[in-house]
């Protein structure tokens, strides 16, 4: 493995196992990034009306060629709880109907769900998933159960946040389709980390962060729409793309790209990312992360006397990796293990379980690994975080 470290702005002084929550932006694409800022502050008018939407057209088409779909089914958004607000708050929902996940989700996306449910007399039905998975079949079993005549859409993660399980996206699409529910796939984790082909999953919706996994800067994500569907969404925010003066070919893009004064800078980073990415053979950097993941994964679930909440392996496991945490005081435990240990790595509340999750990525070494594992046995000794 090349030695990729260098590229990377993190601090040295932090052992950093939280790529997952905000990523982490390389050198090429963050010098990138303040040339667009810099161009942005010299000439606003020329950057934000003439230059920026030639920008961004570039850039979609870059992340379409990456994740596999028509640039004109993009449009780019700040994150993906915005996405998914955009969709919550115009899909055609009526009295009665169901809105069905696992209880297994993000969970500002949760709360998003049941506002929006909760305003149209519709249910967000959180159906329980039983841990630990035996296989994909289990899962698939277990999650359409929980659909009935009242579905209307399947809202699932790619990979989840707390428990970090990739899902059987490709085939719970194509079970949905064959029902006829629409589909949102919540994919905030997954473009980077993993291999994205829209056209292939055949989902109705679909979100992604670029600047998680594909190591942008903060504020770069996208939401994909099927193009019959893409007429429904309103605009979270109406500006000049509503009755466009000069509208282009896609009401899409202009009801949800033009939202008034703003940086995207980040937005228009997506093909610098890319191209690293491509210099660096990232399929090969990320599979070496993947193994790496799945080799700690077992160590890390006797280390803290947890049973793995599903089958190590590529079926369910990419570069994150969580493991049951008996403790009390999550919050506390994680600002002592970073104040302490200068370890930075969530430990997360999911219902009434908590999680510790690592996730790595190619600034990280085993000897991170093993940091951590040396302060989960420092810790059990002096404090009370970790229970037995």
């Amino acid at each position: 493995m090349q030695d990729l470290a260098s590229f990377f702005l993190v601090r040295k002084d932090i052992t950093f196992l939280n790529f997952g929550s905000f990523g982490a932006c390389v050198k090429p694409v963050f010098e990138r990034y303040q040339q667009y800022q810099l161009e942005l502050e010299q000439e606003s008018v020329q950057f934000i009306t003439v230059n920026g939407p030639r920008y961004l057209l570039e850039s979609r088409k870059a992340l379409a060629a990456f994740i596999n779909c028509d640039y004109d089914d993009l449009v780019y958004v700040v994150n993906p709880s915005y996405a998914v607000n955009l969709v919550a708050k115009s899909f055609n929902l009526q009295e009665g109907d169901e809105v069905l996940a696992t209880d297994l989700e993000y969970g500002a996306c949760d709360r998003t769900w049941e506002y929006y449910c909760k305003k149209k007399g519709a249910v967000y039905k959180r159906h329980p998933i039983r841990l630990p998975l035996q296989d994909k079949e289990d899962f698939i079993t277990q999650f359409f159960k929980g659909v009935t005549t009242k579905t209307k859409l399947i809202f699932i993660s790619h990979l989840t946040s707390t428990t970090a399980l990739r899902f059987p996206v490709e085939e719970i699409c194509k079970l949905a389709r064959e029902k006829g529910i629409c589909t949102f796939i919540d994919g905030a984790h997954a473009p980077g980390q993993l291999p994205v082909d829209l056209k292939n999953l055949d989902a109705d919706f679909y979100t992604g962060a670029c600047h998680k996994w594909m190591m942008t800067p903060k504020g770069s994500s996208f939401l994909y729409a099927r193009k019959e569907l893409q007429q429904t969404l309103d605009p979270l925010v109406v500006s000049w793309g509503y009755n466009a003066l000069f509208p282009s070919d896609s009401q899409f893009i202009d009801y949800h790209q033009m939202q008034g004064t703003r940086d995207f800078s980040a937005f228009l980073t997506i093909p610098q990312a890319i191209q690293f990415m491509q210099e660096h053979e990232w399929p090969k950097v990320a599979e070496h992360y993947r193994k790496m993941t799945r080799d700690n994964a077992m160590p890390l679930c006797n280390l803290l006397q947890a049973t793995p909440v599903a089958p190590i392996n590529t079926d369910f496991t990419a570069q994150l990796y969580s493991a049951v945490i008996k403790t009390k005081e999550p919050e506390k435990l994680k600002n002592y293990l970073f104040n302490e240990h200068k370890i930075e790595i969530p430990v997360m509340r999911q219902d009434n379980t908590v999680y510790l999750r690592y996730s790595l990525n190619a600034f990280n070494s085993q000897e991170d690994v093993d940091k951590l594992f040396d302060a989960i046995n420092t810790t059990k000794k002096r404090t009370t975080f970790i229970e037995d």
